[in-house]
């Protein structure tokens, strides 16, 4: 459970976050809106476009791997205004949001035809965001998961109800 104190210094993560990106925004002559909201105990900054997303989808790069560096970056940015690590999810042109839910149906599948076979079902290699995302739906169905490989090759296996 978050409280008040907890939350207001995820708010602060998240204005340190937002003042980084508003600078980056305007260094790159492109326009968004930011949106701070805290989630599950940790910062969430959205940057949400004003109109046509199409310039918003470069910072997103292929597969989302501008969208990892730029998140990290605002975590060090945060960390020099707090000098506190941070745990902060970015997103940019609801590219998480929309992952996620492809995730999730990804997952619901895997769950499917473990419950169909009784075996393992192995899914391809995913970064830690989206491996949460499956391990949670996983859990919500009832079966068991977990995270084999190493990174950037490690994914998750479903495993049958014991």
């Amino acid at each position: 459970m978050t409280d008040e104190k907890d939350t207001a210094r995820l708010e602060a993560e998240g204005d340190a976050a937002a003042d980084f990106l508003e600078e980056l925004l305007d260094i790159l002559d492109m326009d968004g809106d930011i949106d701070i909201s805290v989630e599950a105990g940790r910062a969430k900054v959205a940057v949400i476009a004003d109109g046509p997303s199409q310039d918003l989808k470069r910072l997103v790069g292929p597969d989302g791997e501008v969208l990892d560096a730029l998140q990290d970056l605002a975590r060090l940015a945060v960390q020099a205004d707090t000098g506190e690590i941070s745990r902060l999810m970015l997103d940019i042109a609801d590219f998480r949001a929309g992952r996620r839910e492809r995730l999730a149906e990804q997952a619901r599948e895997a769950v499917a035809k473990v419950q169909e076979s009784g075996a393992r079902v192995s899914l391809p290699p995913m970064n830690a965001f989206e491996r949460k995302v499956v391990h949670d739906v996983v859990l919500a169905a009832g079966l068991g998961s977990e995270s084999e490989g190493e990174d950037p090759n490690r994914y998750v296996v479903v495993l049958p109800a014991s």
